[in-house]
């Protein structure tokens, strides 16, 4: 096991940085906030504190939320247009520093792929370096599930995301920083795992992550001093 000056070493180094987006590059929780947009917040907040936690598998907690929320493609417009997400202080300089040191940056996450790929464009990430869930919707605009072929659908599935980048851009080293069970899972194949506690602190990851933040700056500074 890597030691933390090691892991340190790595982000330093690293040819890619993968971001879990609810409550580590937002503030909030995408589900939750269209689960109270749509008035079923409560029920869904439970579930997604299970989910979080690692007691349910990801895809179930997923189809049983959403099955609850069943939001319409006009709902989710309208919650982005008047409840854009908040980004977490720190991360847009971060992720520019990145960027300035040829770094790739990818946003992974369990949420839905058109409120990340609003979040990317804040950050100027390409869409392409967005992997996310896809909800469907029948031609009137009514609420027809999600893609279950998404990786980003199953438990595991941000691990499998990052061997796929690995394969695809021959990167040697791999960061991913979030602040979820299912981001931990996702090392290895990534190289190092930083669990960020700036948001929401979970228990399970305060405690098993070798590397715990609670704020960007403190991963910016980690880059100066280089």
């Amino acid at each position: 096991m890597a030691s933390l000056m090691e892991l340190k070493e790595i982000f330093r180094n690293a040819d890619a940085v993968c971001f879990d987006v609810d409550s580590t590059v937002i503030r909030e929780e995408g589900i939750d906030e269209l689960a109270k947009f749509c008035g079923v917040g409560d029920a869904v907040a439970e579930m997604t504190r299970r989910a979080m936690g690692g007691t349910v598998t990801f895809k179930a907690a997923l189809t049983a939320r959403l099955g609850l929320i069943r939001p319409s493609y006009e709902q989710v417009q309208k919650l982005i247009s008047d409840n854009p997400p908040q980004l977490t202080p720190g991360i847009r300089e971060l992720v520019s520093r990145l960027h300035q040191r040829g770094v790739q940056v990818f946003l992974v996450s369990g949420g839905f792929q058109s409120i990340v790929e609003h979040v990317a464009l804040q950050l100027n990430i390409p869409t392409a370096n967005v992997f996310a869930n896809r909800l469907k919707f029948y031609f009137n605009g009514e609420y027809a599930g999600f893609d279950e072929t998404q990786p980003t659908a199953e438990s595991g599935g941000k691990g499998k995301v990052i061997t796929h980048l690995k394969e695809q851009f021959h990167f040697k080293k791999v960061v991913m920083i979030g602040d979820g069970a299912t981001d931990m899972e996702a090392c290895p194949p990534a190289d190092c795992f930083i669990g960020f506690g700036g948001n929401v602190i979970r228990k399970q990851v305060k405690e098993k992550a070798k590397w715990y933040i609670t704020h960007f700056d403190e991963l910016l500074k980690e880059l100066e001093e280089r």
